[in-house]
């Protein structure tokens, strides 16, 4: 059974940058591509980053673009997700996903088999 632990997150800056990281167990961690979300208070989750299952292809929506960064190590089987100058808008739980594909780009939004159960990220100024 493929399970996800997201840690990272806490208390960050204004301005400042915060790296949250994914632990993958239970499975063959290469045949997923991986993804992360957010949902903030009174908003529907949203799609923040997406990693193709070698690590070779990204996605990101545009509004986002420049500031996050996903990566993933597939040795440690961890997936990593960096936001630079953070602001109130990235305050929100932040979830980890895994989408098993047979293919080598990063995956779209949906079609997701297994979650973790989030972390909370809160910008403070």
């Amino acid at each position: 059974q493929v399970q996800l632990v997201e840690s990272g997150g806490g208390s960050v800056q204004a301005g400042d940058s915060l790296r949250l990281s994914c632990e993958f167990s239970g499975g063959t961690f290469s045949n997923y591509g991986m993804g992360w979300f957010r949902q903030a208070p009174g908003k529907e989750r949203e799609f923040v980053a997406s990693i193709s299952r070698r690590g070779q292809d990204t996605r990101y929506p545009d509004s986002m673009r420049g500031r996050l960064t996903i990566s993933r190590d597939n040795v440690k089987k961890m997936v990593y997700l960096q936001v630079n100058e953070v602001n109130s808008e990235d305050s929100a739980v932040y979830y980890c996903a895994a989408k098993f594909t047979v293919n080598s780009f990063a995956p779209n939004s949906s079609g997701y088999n297994h979650w973790g159960p989030g972390t909370q990220v809160t910008v403070s100024y």
